[in-house]
């Protein structure tokens, strides 16, 4: 593993652990010739995704974007890291082994919508808003009426 401080690629694993969702391997390293310590993460690959694109455009799956789209959703929002990633390893997962090589954005951007329902409204709101291309307060109106709808259906059922 390259270092990212000085570019070396001699570094050595001093500590391997499971992450907290076990779903990956936590190395800590450290770079003999400049002294840096760092954190990498191994995951399993079951499959190389491609994201169909609006415009049937192909790219490559790109976890990184995932864990960027939640961190902008939820950016000054009290919502833990590691609920992000327990989330952010689901959609991952179902995607994975959805047995589909190719998934569209669209389908991505529903799971993203449904994990952030469960994790914060306002974070729910702010990725809706971008989206389901909102284009006047009326959408958000209407988004923020199903929200306390399901609020009021999850209270009366409590």
């Amino acid at each position: 593993m390259r270092c990212p401080f000085c570019g070396s690629e001699d570094t050595q694993v001093k500590d391997s652990r499971p992450a907290e969702d076990n779903t990956s391997i936590r190395r800590r390293r450290i770079c003999p010739d400049c002294g840096g310590r760092f954190t990498t993460f191994e995951r399993v690959q079951l499959r190389e995704l491609m994201v169909i694109k609006r415009g049937n455009r192909k790219a490559p799956f790109d976890r990184n974007k995932l864990v960027r789209s939640f961190q902008i959703a939820l950016r000054k929002r009290p919502v833990d890291e590691d609920r992000i990633e327990r989330a952010v390893s689901g959609i991952v997962r179902r995607l994975e082994s959805s047995g589909e090589a190719e998934i569209s954005s669209e389908a991505i951007g529903l799971q993203v919508l449904e994990a952030l329902k469960t994790l914060d409204d306002v974070a729910f709101v702010r990725y809706a808003s971008v989206y389901r291309e909102f284009s006047h307060a009326e959408d958000f109106e209407n988004v923020i009426a199903e929200i306390n709808a399901k609020i009021s259906r999850d209270t009366i059922a409590d």
